[in-house]
Parts: structure tokens; C-alpha cells; sequence
């Protein structure tokens, strides 16, 4: 689902897949490896019982996986080795069964133990503390514990590099975790860097022209869109659709993301206006001289825009068989392009049309118009996207979370505050910058509806005199 928004967390939400990639640590010889030397007989037991164990986890059996991973760290501690080595991927295993299992604390005390097994010995740079270390981030991660995670986050990046190589392709889903701590804790410069070395590792892996690289391309130019960076985004869309054009001329379906995605920085650009400074995380826009269109700098949507999407739609409408599902989100990114222009109407259209094809398909698809979908939210000043404090330790952050009512033209009709741990004055102007959020309408049956209750969440920094007051 693309949202054209510049909500930092959401963007980051629609970049990465929340489902932990995290596996069982290791192969069954690193099991045995370590720790003092072991019975033929206790070998083969916990050999059979890290089988078991594996086939359990690889069928999603969590209670089975998780009895099995204690059986084994309790066979290994009854031969006297409850402080070694080899505790350490049972111990990490152990972990993460809890995780899936959506028991974060109790995840984190099993990936602690694991890491305390060995930390500190060969100076720290040691393959085994790279597991335990990115589960104890994604399990502070779970938790919205984002400061707690990126110190393990970090770690665990640095020392997949260090031990592994500067771009293998295995430290990705530890970047991923990283960067998404690095945006909710304020971050950006950080979390920049980090979206340009994911890039570099993949370049590396595939090349500058293996057609491998259009996702990769997609997803750095995403990142750019999300700070505003919309002439950097719109090269990186430029350089995948003409990758595309090179490589898989038979094929044009393949280059319908970039042309999207080209779309989509010209309706970005048309609301905020013209690319912003990397240092600044959002364009606050100024007031509305159209419809929402801001009057310094943008006032009209580049017609360039509209055509790509044509493109892209003509494209999936002669591809065989077609696409219905890229082809309706071909058709809610045309009203949403519509509802900004100000033609509500023809929004609609595209909407209704989008959900009729969408019903059809016999998937989930039809959720895509489910729920109001948040196209503009211009950040209060003191919000996480937008102001970094040259003190953190003087601030302390506070969450805000609102409910909207969503009209059918996507205005917001009402917002109320439902809790906040914010001041007064702070809270107050988040609750008008949630008021003059825009969002794409939610589709019922045949019809383009209001919706009641709609959430919206905003992180801000507070200095820490005023927040006494």
C-alpha cells in the first residue's frame, strides 16, 4: 500500500517486513564445538534433541520448539556447563522461539544470558554474539523500547562487518533493525547512512545492471521520499525504470514501480514543495492555496506525474494475464493523485473502480481500502520527525495519540486526544497539525464513507523544565 506521507515511522513500517527473519543459531557442529569435552552418549542426545528442536521451529511449532530448546540448555547444564560456550545458540534459540511467541521479556533474558556467556572474550569480536545481540534489538524493538535497541543493533552490525565482510549480504536484516531504531529514536542522519551502505550491499551482490537491483533502488528511493529528499528520489526511480528499459525490454511490467514511484515524488513535491536540506527530516507546509496544494514553492502537480501513472497503467492493462492487483493500486494512487488536485470526484471514481477489481480477486486484497490511508500529515514542530534537540539528555520524549474522523473527501471532520503525556501547549499544537492531515478515504461496498475513531500517533520532544510545568 503506498502512502504518500512523511510520517517517518509509518514510512519505515511499509519499508520493512516486521516479521523477524531471525532463524535457529547455527548448525548442530557449532552446538558441540565449545565447552568441555562431552560423552559420546550426551553428544548424540543433544544431537537428537537439537533435531527435534529444529524440525518443531521450521514447522512453526512454537510450544514444541520451545520445549525441546529447554530440554537441550538443561541437558547441557546438567553436565556442568552452565557457563559455556556451548549454551550460547541453544540460549539464542531459546530466545527467539519467545519471540515469535510474542514473549519479548522473556526473549530478552534468554538472548542477555547468551551474550554475557561470551562477552568481553577475544575482544569482544567473536561470530557467536551476532544472533543473540540482533534478537535482543528486535525484541526492544517489539517492545518500542528503541533506545535500548540500538546499542545491541549497532553492535551486531559492526561486528557482522568486521567478521564477515564489509558488504555481506547477511548483516541486512540487522541494518533494517537498526535503521527502524534509529528513526524512532530521532536519528535520521544515522539512519541516512545506514539506507546508503544497505544500497552499497546490494549493488555489490548484484551489480550495477542485474535487474536484482530495481527493489533495492526502490527501496533507497522510498527512504529519500520520506525526508523530503524528492529530486534525490525521483533520480534513483529514474535510474530503475531505465535498468529496466535495458534489461528486460520483453517484460515492461518490470518498471512499473519506478514509474510509480517517479509519480510519486512529483505528488510529494507538489504538496511540500521543492527538495528540502538532508539535515531537515520534514517540509512543514505553508497554508494551502488550493485544495492542499502549499503556495510557496509547489501550487501545481507536475503533469509529469499523471503521465507515468498512464504509463504504468496502460502497461499492466496489456500485460497477459493482467495484474489486477497492481492495476487497482495503479488506480488508488490515481485518486489519491486526484484528491490532492482538488477533483474529489474523479478520486472517488478511481477508488470505487480500484475496490470493484480488488473484490473480485478472491485474496485479502480488498483490505487496501479498508481503512482511511494517511496521504499528508504536516508534523508539529516539536515532533521526532522534524526537530532533533542538540541536548537530548535536556528532553525527554512523550507520546501523543489521536482519533480522527474521516470524512469521504478525506478531510479530517473531527480530532479529539485520547491520551497524551505531553504538556498542555504541546499537545495542543500536535492536535492541529492532526487536523490538517488529509487522508485517502476508506471504501464500503459501493461507496466512498466516512470513517469514526481512526488512530493517529505522534512521538515529540519536550524540554524537560517545561515538561514539569
Amino acid at each position: 500500500m503506498d502512502r504518500f506521507t512523511l510520517s517517518l515511522r509509518e514510512t519505515l513500517t511499509r519499508l520493512r517486513t516486521r516479521v523477524l527473519r531471525l532463524g535457529f543459531a547455527a548448525a548442530l557442529g557449532c552446538l558441540l564445538a565449545f565447552g568441555q569435552p562431552i560423552s559420546a552418549a550426551s553428544a548424540s542426545e543433544q544431537g537428537e534433541l537439537f533435531l527435534r528442536f529444529k524440525s518443531a521451529f521450521e514447522a512453526g511449532d512454537w510450544a514444541s520448539a520451545e520445549e525441546r530448546a529447554t530440554a537441550l540448555v538443561r541437558l547441557i547444564e546438567s553436565n556442568g556447563n552452565d557457563r559455556s560456550r556451548e549454551l550460547v545458540n541453544p540460549l539464542t534459540n531459546l530466545g527467539t522461539v519467545a519471540y515469535r511467541q510474542g514473549k519479548f521479556d522473556v526473549a530478552i533474558e534468554h538472548y542477555q544470558r547468551a551474550i554475557q556467556l561470551i562477552d568481553g572474550d577475544r575482544a569482544g569480536a567473536d561470530s557467536l554474539l551476532i544472533r543473540p545481540l540482533h534478537g535482543l534489538g528486535e525484541s526492544f524493538l517489539a517492545q518500542r523500547k528503541a533506545d535500548d535497541a540500538v546499542i545491541p543493533l549497532k553492535r551486531a552490525v559492526d561486528l557482522s562487518r568486521n567478521v564477515d565482510g564489509l558488504f555481506n549480504p547477511a548483516q541486512v536484516d540487522i541494518v533494517d533493525a537498526l535503521i527502524e531504531a534509529y528513526v524512532a529514536t530521532g536519528q535520521l542522519t544515522e539512519a541516512e547512512r545506514e539506507h546508503q551502505y544497505l544500497f552499497r550491499v546490494a549493488e555489490s551482490a548484484a551489480g550495477k545492471n542485474d535487474l536484482r537491483l530495481l527493489e533495492p533502488l526502490d527501496r533507497y528511493a522510498r527512504w529519500y521520499e520520506s525526508i523530503g529528499r524528492y529530486t534525490t528520489a525521483r533520480g534513483l526511480h529514474a535510474r530503475a525504470l531505465q535498468l529496466a528499459e535495458r534489461q528486460s525490454a520483453d517484460k515492461p511490467i518490470v518498471g512499473v514501480p519506478a514509474l510509480r514511484g517517479l509519480s510519486r515524488t512529483w505528488l510529494l513535491e507538489g504538496i511540500y514543495g521543492p527538495e528540502v536540506e538532508p539535515e531537515t527530516s520534514v517540509r512543514e507546509a505553508s497554508e494551502a492555496s488550493g485544495p492542499f496544494l502549499s503556495s510557496a514553492g509547489a501550487g501545481r502537480l507536475n503533469a509529469d506525474g499523471e503521465r507515468a501513472l498512464k504509463l504504468a497503467l496502460n502497461i499492466i492493462s496489456d500485460s497477459k494475464p493482467r495484474d489486477d492487483r497492481i492495476y487497482a493500486e495503479t488506480l488508488v494512487q490515481f485518486g489519491d493523485w486526484y484528491l490532492i488536485a482538488g477533483s474529489t470526484q474523479r478520486a472517488q471514481a478511481s477508488y470505487l473502480e480500484a475496490a470493484k477489481i480488488l473484490s473480485l480477486t478472491g485474496t485479502d486484497a480488498e483490505r487496501l481500502l479498508d481503512s482511511p490511508r494517511l496521504l499528508v500529515y504536516r508534523a508539529p514542530a516539536a515532533s521526532i520527525t522534524r526537530f532533533k534537540p542538540d541536548d537530548p539528555t535536556q528532553h525527554a520524549l512523550h507520546d501523543i495519540e489521536f482519533a480522527l474522523d474521516i470524512g469521504p473527501d478525506g478531510k479530517v471532520i473531527d480530532a479529539k486526544v485520547v491520551s497524551s503525556t505531553a504538556p498542555e501547549a504541546t499537545t495542543r499544537a500536535a492536535l492541529i497539525a492532526a487536523r490538517k492531515a488529509r487522508y485517502g478515504p476508506r471504501v464500503s461496498g459501493a461507496e466512498v464513507v466516512a470513517t469514526t475513531g481512526v488512530p493517529l500517533r505522534e512521538k515529540v520532544w519536550v524540554k524537560a523544565a517545561q515538561a514539569k510545568n
